[in-house]
């Protein structure tokens, strides 16, 4: 295969990606409004006066099965959860924007090793980065939302206790709480508001967040609800749990800290040797760049110390899981 018609594939595959991920997100967010609005038009149904005038419109998101599931396909090879959207730092097209010039990176430093054929590097590669930055996302809000979680109980077992009503209480949290807390307890309150079931709203709430705690208190509330006995003390304990297991987690990253120092020093000797010699003697350093055969041995010291980091930082977190 010549290299320009590997070109040309390569850059349709990206095309045909970019696109299927730009539909997943619209038609999420088309089938989201529609949703909403069907649950408004339920809860404000036994209220309203039939119209014979309604004028029915077909829904933009209708679409063919074979359809939807390549784009959910494609949206999960990236790692993209278009149901997350607003969840995510940056949009999907800015990340797999930068994700590609990385893989485009990639593919330039394995050209040295493999020609033109290095091209088939590159969607490899941006899949790779682009499922790394969006899991990457995710995880990081996970973290936010359960290190702010014991705060949001106090404040709910503070309210429960004056005798405020849970309802009540939520909508405190959903107000003083920070981000992202305060958006989820925020629309979990909405949910409520307009007509869904507090079992169904935070079994919802749990299901989009992908968070072990928040399911904790789903069944807490919904087995309190059906039930009775003492909300209060139930949530208590469970923020108290999930503070002692936040303070051994910070134990750990402590006492994993030198390790830690010690990888960034090791790391980091490799380039400040070779600036001094840089500076030292510019000729000799100079042929890193310049001679092929020394392209090769510099590329293959990049990637055994890339290997090397990616190995040490895997069983740091490991030990930390």
């Amino acid at each position: 295969m010549s290299p320009v018609l590997l070109q040309l594939v390569v850059g349709a595959a990206f095309l045909l990606a970019a696109a299927a991920l730009g539909v997943s997100a619209i038609t999420h967010e088309q089938a989201e409004r529609r949703r909403f609005r069907e649950r408004i038009a339920l809860v404000a149904a036994p209220y309203v006066r039939v119209n014979a005038l309604v004028v029915m419109g077909r829904s933009a998101a209708s679409r063919s099965a074979p359809v939807a599931r390549a784009i959910a396909a494609v949206a999960r090879l990236f790692a993209y959860n278009p149901a997350r959207a607003v969840q995510y730092p940056l949009r999907w097209w800015v990340v797999l924007g930068a994700a590609l010039a990385v893989a485009r990176a990639v593919a330039a430093m394995a050209s040295i090793f493999f020609g033109s054929w290095s091209l088939l590097v590159v969607p490899v590669a941006w899949v790779m980065f682009s499922r790394a930055v969006f899991k990457w996302s995710e995880q990081r809000r996970r973290n936010l939302l359960y290190a702010q979680f014991p705060d949001a109980l106090a404040m709910i077992v503070r309210a429960v206790r004056v005798g405020i009503p849970l309802g009540e209480g939520i909508r405190t949290v959903a107000r003083e709480a920070a981000a992202p807390t305060s958006v989820e307890f925020g629309l979990l309150y909405d949910r409520v508001s307009i007509g869904m079931t507090l079992e169904d709203a935070l079994r919802e709430m749990a299901t989009r967040n992908n968070l072990q705690e928040y399911r904790f208190f789903s069944t807490a509330l919904s087995l309190q609800s059906q039930t009775g006995g003492g909300l209060s003390d139930t949530l208590e304990g469970l923020a108290d749990v999930i503070r002692r297991r936040l303070a051994l987690k910070a134990r750990g990253h402590a006492l994993a800290a030198e390790a830690k120092t010690s990888i960034i020093i090791l790391a980091s000797l490799p380039f400040i040797s070779g600036g001094a010699l840089g500076v030292l003697n510019p000729q000799y350093m100079g042929r890193l760049f310049t001679d092929h055969g020394c392209q090769k041995l510099l590329m293959a010291a990049i990637i055994m110390l890339g290997g090397g980091l990616l190995v040490m930082r895997g069983m740091i977190r490991k030990i930390l899981a």
